[in-house]
């Protein structure tokens, strides 16, 4: 918008950035809008967030293929629950690793080159796990999927960066509100698509063991040059000074007490689901389902869960006026999701359940509704979180704070299943070993719920609708200023 004035100098105009030219009789204000920056901006980094989000879709599928598979199979071969979870270990360790260095490998070398390099390890691990051989002894073969594992978990990590990331480039800071929207939908869809690869690894491998890799290494070769020749060599890169693996650990507040709760929560739920759910639903001594079976109930709590959390600041949050969330939000949901591993561990442990072995409707019953709604109050938990990291992340170094806060989630989920299967494993029998991953997991959960309360984001209250449950203490302090102002002295 250009504008004439006298030949007095103007000041500088609130609407924007103003820049004068002065010629022989007046001069020429070119004012530059915020909001027009704002919207080319946007509008520029659409693309890359497309082209991130296919990229980081496709590989999601084949991280819950490979997972699904990987345990499907080894439990048709006899392993135990706790080594199995052995083979999952370094999947979780160097996933805890790489999102130390990958923060600081994507502010340096940009978001491009951590995407390539993630889906390019997804493909060498895939292909390491088509020489499982049946002939090796148990030693050999934990370790040699123990190592696939490995790069698969370091790819996994590398992937996540980018499609956490971007939502924070391409999201103006005012747009909080926007923020926690993208970032709900991208999480909510990454989850869906993971649980559609868990059934797709459970089909297949009755199909072939084969069979179902090729089809992971296919969603793969989709998505690598998607990452190569779509994104820019400056995506998410910052000033090197901020670039130190140091710089890591450097972390505000309420980052530090958010990745810590956020460990204990992602905890909470590998306590029981990646490796006791599914062997005690196969277990004679449990309930003895199919494969297609436990495929089916695993893939359709992953898919709903990615579902609830897209929908989460619709449908729960908006609702009960706390979009976007704060430290409060989080706090009265996590508490809720205590209520769930309680009930199921004294469920499993009851009569009704003990002294009716084999799977009879009641237990079907209980254990799904509880399975399922555990995944309701999980998603909007996790949704929260993902919210409150990108909010609470420095501007200037995004994918170093989301590297670090995710490097927290992947240990949490490493304790969670190493515990679970050594609970599981060598408790006094099958029934009391998954009852006491509940029992664990509910301990966890509250950790982490008291952990939130010590955020310092007291900043709109809580409401629960058109009811304030908790004050904002910052309205309250600017009336009292206000008043203060107004009264004579």
């Amino acid at each position: 918008k250009v504008q004439r004035h006298s030949p007095v100098r103007a000041s500088t105009m609130s609407s924007g950035a103003t820049r004068d030219v002065g010629d022989a009789g007046a001069m020429t204000t070119v004012v530059v809008t915020t909001e027009t920056a704002t919207k080319t901006k946007t509008r520029g980094a659409l693309g890359p967030y497309a082209i991130i989000s296919i990229a980081y879709i496709l590989y999601t599928l084949t991280d819950g293929a490979v997972r699904m598979l990987v345990l499907m199979h080894a439990y048709a071969k006899g392993f135990s629950a706790m080594e199995v979870a052995v083979m999952f270990t370094m999947y979780e360790l160097c996933g805890a690793g790489t999102n130390l260095v990958a923060g600081v490998a994507g502010a340096r070398f940009g978001i491009r080159a951590t995407l390539a390099s993630g889906l390019t390890l997804q493909v060498v691990g895939l292909g390491m796990l088509y020489a499982w051989d049946d002939a090796w002894d148990r030693t050999e073969a934990i370790i040699f999927v123990t190592c696939a594992q490995a790069l698969c978990g370091i790819a996994k990590d590398l992937t996540k960066l980018g499609g956490k990331t971007v939502t924070k480039l391409v999201t103006p800071d005012e747009k909080q509100n926007a923020l926690f929207k993208l970032v709900s939908a991208i999480t909510g869809l990454k989850n869906s698509f993971k649980g559609v690869g868990y059934f797709i690894g459970a089909a297949m491998l009755s199909v072939s063991y084969e069979a179902a890799l090729a089809v992971q290494l296919c969603l793969i070769a989709v998505a690598l040059p998607f990452a190569i020749f779509g994104l820019d060599d400056n995506l998410g890169r910052v000033s090197k000074k901020n670039i130190t693996l140091s710089a890591v650990f450097k972390q505000n507040y309420n980052m530090n007490i958010l990745s810590l709760s956020r460990m204990f929560l992602f905890g909470s739920r590998d306590l029981w689901f990646e490796v006791p759910l599914p062997f005690f639903l196969r277990s004679a001594y449990g309930m003895g389902w199919p494969r297609s079976a436990v495929g089916a109930l695993l893939a359709g709590y992953i898919i709903v869960y990615g579902q609830l959390q897209a929908w989460t600041p619709k449908l729960f949050l908006g609702p009960l006026n706390q979009d976007p969330p704060n430290k409060y939000a989080a706090v009265i949901w996590n508490l809720s999701l205590v209520i769930v591993p309680l009930f199921l561990g004294a469920f499993i442990q009851s009569d009704i359940f003990q002294d009716h072995p084999g799977a009879t409707t009641a237990k079907i019953v209980v254990i799904c509704v509880g399975v399922f709604v555990f995944a309701f109050l999980f998603a909007v938990n996790s949704a929260i979180h993902s919210y409150l990291v990108v909010k609470y992340a420095d501007g200037n170094k995004v994918a170093i704070t989301v590297g670090f806060y995710y490097m927290a989630n992947a240990f949490g989920r490493l304790i969670g299943t190493i515990v679970s299967g050594a609970l599981y494993s060598y408790t006094e029998s099958i029934v009391d070993g998954f009852a006491a991953c509940f029992w664990a997991s509910s301990v966890f959960v509250i950790i982490s719920t008291v952990l939130e309360m010590f955020i310092d984001d007291d900043k709109g209250g809580l409401l629960c609708g058109s009811i304030s449950c908790i004050d904002d203490i910052e309205d309250d302090n600017r009336d009292k200023d206000d008043i203060e102002a107004r009264t004579p002295k």
